[in-house]
């Protein structure tokens, strides 16, 4: 990476204790899973709530599968969260529409498995892309030789942990790495794996 910074996302924040582990280690995206249903989720009104005890230097990231978008754009515009984070089906005229009537980042997300999976993410109208293991969430890492190519910046997710994530920041210089069932221990946010992941970043740094 060079004089580069990374970017680090810690993602799956549910509880307090959470955040006062998030605003310890710094990484510079707290990630929230607004998805009913999945292991992970948290009601915006909690989402809400936790914000206001985080770094105000650390972004809120809210995840969203296929949501009615007057739904991200009201998170979006009210400040709950700071970039949408879009793991579905989204079209790129959502994509559009959310950038323009927000003026806030947004996230794609795109599970990598082949040729075309990459032209998707070169040509995504988002600010940023993470390439993620196809169908996000499952702690799995995929093959990261499928993504040498790519040219433009983009967040690497899919199964990191400290044991792995030095090896991928050497091999494939990502703009950012995201972080979620690497940093727990069943199911839940574990310190001493978090202290391990950023221990890992600051030396490949």
């Amino acid at each position: 990476m060079g004089n580069m910074p990374l970017i680090v996302k810690f993602c799956g924040i549910r509880r307090p204790e959470d955040v006062e582990m998030v605003n310890r280690y710094q990484p510079d995206m707290a990630g929230f899973i607004l998805v009913p249903g999945r292991k992970r989720y948290v009601p915006a009104e909690k989402v809400r709530i936790l914000r206001e005890k985080l770094d105000p230097a650390i972004q809120v990231v809210g995840v969203f599968v296929d949501e009615d978008i007057s739904v991200v754009r009201n998170l979006l515009s009210s400040g709950i969260i700071d970039v949408a984070q879009l793991h579905g089906n989204e079209p790129e005229d959502y994509i559009r529409s959310l950038q323009e009537s927000t003026g806030k980042k947004v996230m794609k997300a795109i599970g990598i498995r082949g040729d075309e999976d990459i032209r998707k993410a070169e040509m995504s109208p988002a600010d940023l892309v993470l390439l993620d293991t196809p169908g996000g969430g499952t702690g799995s890492v995929f093959d990261w030789d499928l993504i040498k190519q790519v040219r433009r910046p983009y967040l690497l997710a899919g199964g990191l942990h400290s044991g792995n994530v030095g090896e991928a920041i050497e091999k494939l210089h990502p703009y950012g790495v995201d972080v979620s069932s690497g940093i727990e221990t069943d199911g839940i946010k574990d310190e001493t794996k978090m202290c391990a992941f950023m221990a890992q970043i600051r030396k490949e740094i």
